[in-house]
């Protein structure tokens, strides 16, 4: 490109010989990972995570993230090329700075962005010339124009496309996933200037298969927010078809089940507790919060959020229903919740909705037990709860088991056979020979 600037020529250069420093904020499941990949291929990664418990044990290559292989996180730290720091005075080293920090909701399910803002303005106080910023936390669209960019050249009196460069190139983590992992998931990279842009597509392009460059970063923010939307939608619309089954002696499984072996025209999506994680429960109301903005009134997302919120809910209606089928009081009651991460297989329990189910079960005075091989303690009203050994003693001495996340390793024909009454919340035993009168489904 014709007149390229001399600092955009210099840092692509480091990039393609992987000889810049790269910075990540925020050590957690985007941002793990992310660093693991880039040690792997060679470059000098310094990770800045503000838990000091975090950053030591990144230090000593002591995993907790079930995503990396132990293996790998002791290659790169043990060679040197992968490092935790506790604060920001090492930014000016770092040629390439990836933000993942947390972006979580208030209490009004309005966009909480402190640790963004707080994050660039670290970052800008010692920002140099020929830096590429990347923003990878799911925000609003506008978040990096009309925010950090500000913050950037404001604080460090330099300027986005000539002195530094800034992109927003949205996570695309699914915990768990064994298929797709950072290397193989599509990577969506976008900019409001063509060298930030450019830059940004080729450190992407280092690590990842496969980086598609939209036209904004404002384009790139709304990608990821769609994502997660789409989701929400369509499992409050599955929600919402459990609900219409209930009052009308249905079985969902059942239709769901059926309408899924249409070979076009439908994606399968089921029915649950309700939603959990960091994306689903929150992103969609970053969309619906910018869109106010504009006098303009997201009815779906609104909706599928009060569905979605209104599922554990529905799970303690039906646990009161199984109960006085079996002729025992809610305050007498004993229950065994199978799971509190909010979806199989992992140790997240950010915004689950097990927790919101057992948080119900308590109000209504139940005794409350459960057992989750990913998540020994959790929370709950001022409570802390250890994860039960699940013994077959543990399992009889309950009144009610409620399945509310399907973790794999779970033995569901004993758990089904030793029990009083199932509760299951994610269809799991509905194909099994032994889920009879015992089991009652969502």
């Amino acid at each position: 490109m014709i007149n390229e600037p001399q600092t955009l020529i210099n840092l692509q250069q480091k990039i393609r010989a992987h000889t810049a420093i790269v910075g990540v904020v925020g050590l957690g499941y985007v941002g793990l990972p992310f660093a693991v990949e880039k040690s792997k291929v060679g470059y000098q990664v310094l990770g800045i995570e503000q838990n000091p418990k975090r950053a030591e044990r990144v230090n000593i290559a002591d995993n907790y993230i079930t995503d990396i292989k132990d293996e790998e996180l002791k290659q790169v730290v043990s060679s040197g090329k992968l490092q935790a720091v506790l604060n920001f005075d090492r930014v000016a080293e770092m040629d390439v700075i990836v933000i993942c920090v947390p972006t979580p909701l208030t209490k009004n399910l309005t966009p909480n962005l402190s640790y963004i803002e707080n994050v660039t303005h670290a970052i800008a106080k010692h920002l140099r010339t020929g830096q590429l910023i990347t923003l990878e936390s799911t925000t609003y669209p506008g978040t990096t124009d009309e925010v950090m960019r500000p913050l950037l050249e404001e604080v460090s009196g330099l300027q986005q496309g000539r002195d530094f460069f800034l992109a927003h190139s949205p996570e695309r983590v699914d915990p768990g996933n064994q298929r797709y992992t950072t290397k193989n998931t599509s990577k969506v990279v976008g900019a409001s200037d063509t060298y930030s842009l450019e830059v940004a597509k080729l450190f992407y392009e280092q690590t990842i298969e496969h980086v598609v460059p939209v036209s904004s970063a404002k384009a790139a923010e709304l990608v990821k927010v769609f994502e997660n939307t789409f989701r929400a939608v369509n499992i409050a619309l599955v929600n919402e078809l459990a609900l219409l089954c209930d009052r009308i002696d249905l079985n969902v499984w059942e239709v769901l089940d059926a309408a899924n072996t249409k070979p076009f025209g439908i994606m399968p999506f089921y029915p649950g507790p309700g939603v959990g994680g960091h994306c689903i429960p929150i992103d969609p109301h970053y969309l619906e919060w910018k869109a106010k903005e504009v006098n303009f009134n997201t009815h779906f997302i609104a909706l599928a959020g009060e569905i979605n919120r209104s599922m554990p809910l529905f799970v303690r209606e039906k646990a009161r229903r199984c109960l006085n089928n079996l002729g025992i009081a809610p305050a007498r009651a004993r229950v065994l919740v199978i799971g509190a991460a909010y979806k199989k297989d992992i140790e997240d329990w950010r915004e689950s909705p097990a927790i919101m189910v057992i948080n119900y079960l308590l109000e209504d005075k139940m005794t409350v037990t459960y057992h989750d091989p990913y998540v020994p303690q959790i929370e709950v009203r001022g409570q802390t709860f250890s994860s039960l050994e699940l013994t077959d003693e543990i399992i009889a001495a309950a009144d009610l088991v409620i399945i509310a996340t399907e973790h794999s390793q779970i033995d569901y024909v004993n758990l089904v056979q030793k029990s009083q009454a199932v509760l299951d919340t994610r269809g799991v035993t509905r194909h099994l020979n032994c889920a009879s009168d015992k089991v009652t489904l969502l």
